[in-house]
């Protein structure tokens, strides 16, 4: 029972391993995705039952790919040690739920989006990428609040200096973060500033100014951060992958060990090589 297990599981980890399997999953992802997008048109609502059947299919599709990942582990615990599993996992799951003909439909919805999110799983170097991203964020929370205090500052003086110019724009401390933020994504930044130039002419300092330390410094910093993590990220996946490689070797030579003194063995035990039991090849590797 125990030989057809381990044999079984072989297969499904080959199968798991196999480049044309993973293509077949990042397909049927994008498929997914991409059928998604066709039910946000009215033209498609003639195709609706069809839409429905490949919906289906997809589903069942995800459900024998979870299962296949799941059988090919010696555990099934080693299977949930790897967040990204969990979370396949959890989508899956998740969308075997008939929430279609009740009222959580839009439930339905978001959790078939989410789907989506599986290209990142199957794809290492986007799990690198998401990765970076997550670990940048504490990092990046400081810069933001001294963004943030930037923009309080500034935002101050644009109510005090130019809500006779344009209520609308710098009437009061938040609209004036507003204002800002269209500044800092450089959104037609310019008709403001003429605007109020035309009453106070020195008021171009004010926007150089701060142009200069959101748009290039504040930005850069961000950028240098992310690819900082980036940097770790990519080296610790070509360790742990190194690793992986080296674990793999060491296995096969412990077969290849195996293998040999059970040869050995079976030649003492057929008489065709008296004594070789207690011949040591281990010392050839």
């Amino acid at each position: 029972m125990s030989t057809t297990f381990e044999t079984w599981r072989g297969h499904f980890e080959r199968l798991r391993a196999h480049k044309a399997f993973e293509l077949t999953v990042i397909t049927i992802i994008v498929l997914s995705a991409l059928l998604i997008g066709a039910k946000t048109y009215e033209e498609t609502g003639r195709f609706h039952q069809w839409l429905l059947v490949m919906d289906v299919a997809v589903t069942v599709f995800f459900l024998v790919e979870i299962l296949i990942r799941i059988a090919a582990e010696k555990r099934l615990r080693d299977f949930f040690r790897q967040g990204w599993n969990i979370f396949d996992f959890l989508i899956v799951t998740a969308s075997l739920i008939p929430l279609d003909d009740s009222e959580m439909v839009l439930l339905a919805r978001l959790l078939r989006i989410f789907r989506v999110l599986r290209l990142v799983s199957m794809i290492p170097e986007l799990r690198v990428l998401m990765a970076a991203l997550v670990k940048s964020i504490p990092r990046m929370g400081y810069v933001a609040l001294l963004m943030f205090i930037i923009f309080y500052i500034y935002a101050a003086l644009g109510s005090f200096l130019f809500a006779e110019v344009d209520e609308g724009l710098w009437g009061n401390i938040s609209i004036s973060m507003l204002t800002l933020f269209r500044i800092a994504t450089f959104e037609d930044w310019t008709d403001v500033m003429y605007a109020t130039m035309e009453l106070h002419a020195w008021s171009w300092i004010y926007y150089l100014t701060f142009i200069f330390l959101t748009a290039f410094i504040f930005l850069n910093m961000m950028i240098g951060i992310v690819l900082d993590v980036m940097q770790k990220e990519s080296v610790q996946m070509e360790i742990e992958s190194g690793e992986g490689e080296a674990a793999e070797l060491h296995g096969l030579r412990h077969d290849v060990r195996s293998l040999r003194d059970q040869l050995d063995r079976m030649e003492v035990a057929l008489g065709t090589r008296p004594g070789a039991a207690g011949v040591d090849r281990r010392d050839e590797d």
